[in-house]
């Protein structure tokens, strides 16, 4: 008889290990507290970015946001609280930042990134999930020579594993992009990334579920658990007990409040992140545009632009602030010749689940024998949510992993 298999989160790293839990067999229902795919899959700026293989904590990383957060207009913030949680988990990035953390953590995100290129890949071409905007690559955009400097550094690291950026010089940028203002000190472009309407593919997403067998349960908000011995029996939700023989936390930035109804402990904070989208006006770029310094993204769709970015540590609090979302319009008029002139036609904010060594949390969890998490993907959940699904499924039943999971298991915090 099949497994019954609980996964818990219906965002895109959820869904993705649902769809792949299925299709390897177990018998899925997904809890969704919420619609599926209306979380931070949803609002985020649908780059699907696998050359980011340096992680957030990486050499100099903490020196560099003191200075941010010291800088007037800063995209990091960080609001004071003495939550225990929160301050060990800044402690623990600051000793990820150490020189010999960052060739194992490049790999670990190099095998998983190139796996999901790959399935993604393949799907696209199958036509099992949306992607209609023509891939364009993503140009980072330099205004000033210190941050080309750095990237040049940065870049030299990616070349090993083939994810190297192409340098243009201030002089091409307008060839490749005509919509930026000239000023620019220079740029990169990352040709072999793409990006896509995230909505849409999580529509895609959600009719793969549906074709695969999976029962989804939107409106369901999971709340606590029944446990037998070392074992999660069922997960209890405000639509009733739902018993289950494994059960996956894949709730996102709520993984970790949710793990503590189960007593363990994971070390995932929310970040949140905002966008604007606008409809089609002016002259939008064809090509995503990073403007590395704002930490700013605009990305062109075929019916609108997104801004979006800004990295704000402030708990669950997913209030938009005003002049969050006025930096990501004051970034794009900085860096583009006509930037969105109609009004947003919708403002967000999302909350991502950042890890502390900025490798995701993809494994058995400590402390549960049935108890499994894929969580703390920080942003690049819309880009590996295929390999976590594959890899999750994987360890669930116990066939030979297609890439090394060491790396990601969530017991390495213990």
């Amino acid at each position: 008889m099949a497994e019954r298999v609980l996964v818990v989160g219906g965002g895109v790293i959820g869904i993705a290990c649902a769809v792949f839990l299925q299709r390897a067999g177990c018998r899925v229902t997904l809890l969704e507290r919420d619609t599926v795919g209306g979380g931070a899959s949803r609002g985020n700026c649908g780059l699907l970015y696998g050359s980011d293989l340096v992680p957030l904590c990486h050499p100099g990383a903490v020196a560099h946001g003191l200075r941010l957060l010291l800088a007037g207009g800063s995209p990091l913030v960080v609001r004071p609280s003495l939550d225990p949680a929160r301050l060990a988990w800044f402690v623990r990035f600051a000793r990820h930042c150490r020189p010999a953390r960052l060739a194992p953590a490049m790999r670990a995100r190099a095998r998983l990134l190139s796996s999901a290129v790959a399935l993604y890949t393949e799907a696209f071409a199958r036509g099992e999930l949306f992607a209609a905007e023509p891939p364009a690559g993503v140009l980072l955009v330099f205004e000033g020579e210190e941050g080309l400097r750095a990237y040049r550094e940065t870049n030299r690291l990616l070349a090993p594993w083939g994810c190297a950026a192409e340098e243009v010089p201030a002089a091409r940028l307008a060839e490749i992009e005509p919509a930026l203002r000239p000023g620019a000190a220079g740029g990169f472009w990352h040709r072999a990334d793409r990006h896509l309407r995230p909505e849409r593919l999580m529509d895609s997403w959600k009719q793969a579920a549906l074709r695969a067998g999976v029962e989804l349960r939107e409106g369901a908000t999971a709340f606590g658990f029944r446990r037998e011995g070392d074992r999660i029996a069922a997960v209890l939700a405000d639509a009733g007990e739902f018993a289950a023989d494994q059960v996956v936390l894949a709730a996102g930035a709520w993984t970790a409040p949710l793990a503590r109804k189960a007593g363990i402990r994971l070390p995932i904070q929310p970040g949140k992140g905002y966008s604007r989208t606008h409809p089609l006006s002016g002259r939008p770029p064809a090509v995503p545009c990073y403007f590395y310094e704002r930490r700013v993204v605009v990305t062109p769709f075929a019916d609108g632009v997104r801004l979006g970015g800004t990295m704000e540590f402030a708990g669950f609090d997913l209030a938009l602030d005003p002049d969050r979302l006025e930096a990501l319009a004051h970034a794009a008029a900085a860096g583009l010749l006509e930037p969105p002139a109609a009004a947003p036609c919708e403002c967000w904010a999302g909350l991502r689940p950042m890890s502390p060594d900025d490798l995701p949390l993809i494994g058995r969890a400590p402390g549960g024998s049935n108890l499994w998490v894929a969580s703390g993907h920080g942003m690049l959940g819309l880009t590996a949510a295929p390999a976590t699904g594959r890899l999750l499924a994987e360890l669930v039943t116990g066939r030979r992993p297609h890439i090394d999971p060491r790396p990601f298991s969530p017991r390495r915090f213990r």
